[in-house]
């Protein structure tokens, strides 16, 4: 079977990380996974910020924690070191479609480096709310950004989740 579909197949999402960081050059592997996803008129109006700072991560963890309505100490990025947020830039009509791809492309790279990943969402409402206007305040991104997830990224701890049966009646032909 070609390897790309293989991935596609086999990848699944990871809620259970080691707390060893992957390499800066694991990372930027998968970024630049990320950074080639398909877009709309090739505009290519999609960022992502890597976090491995222990401290921002555990301060935008506990912001995702607080909008999700989770029992304080849960960790809705499951212990993963490196959270991935990726942007899209609102003024493009095909912006949230592009930035799906880019979480598409860095969840199958993750997968391919034999590391775990998992789509994690509310980025939305961090970056309508004060921790992600300081944080594009801080990192001096201007214009009208909107969080379409973050990729938790790391070293599964643990055994992969089998891959669940398809549910039937979802493809229809005509010939």
């Amino acid at each position: 079977m070609n390897e790309i579909i293989k991935a596609m197949i086999e990848r699944r999402s990871i809620r259970k990380f080691k707390p060893d960081m992957p390499s800066r050059e694991e990372i930027d592997t998968l970024i630049e996974a990320g950074l080639y996803a398909a877009s709309g008129r090739n505009f290519q109006g999609v960022k992502i910020i890597s976090v491995t700072n222990k401290e921002l991560r555990d301060e935008i963890c506990e912001e995702n924690r607080k909008i999700g309505g989770w029992d304080e100490g849960f960790d809705p990025f499951y212990g993963a070191p490196v959270i991935l947020i990726v942007l899209a830039d609102r003024s493009r009509p095909t912006y949230l479609y592009d930035g799906s791809l880019v979480m598409g492309n860095l969840m199958l790279a993750a997968h391919s480096l034999g590391m775990g990943s998992c789509w994690i969402h509310r980025a939305k409402e961090e970056f309508e709310g004060d921790i992600g206007r300081k944080l594009l305040k801080r990192l001096n991104i201007q214009g009208d950004w909107e969080g379409i997830g973050h990729c938790a990224f790391g070293y599964p701890d643990g055994e992969t989740p089998k891959i669940p049966e398809r549910k039937p009646e979802r493809v229809y032909y005509i010939d």
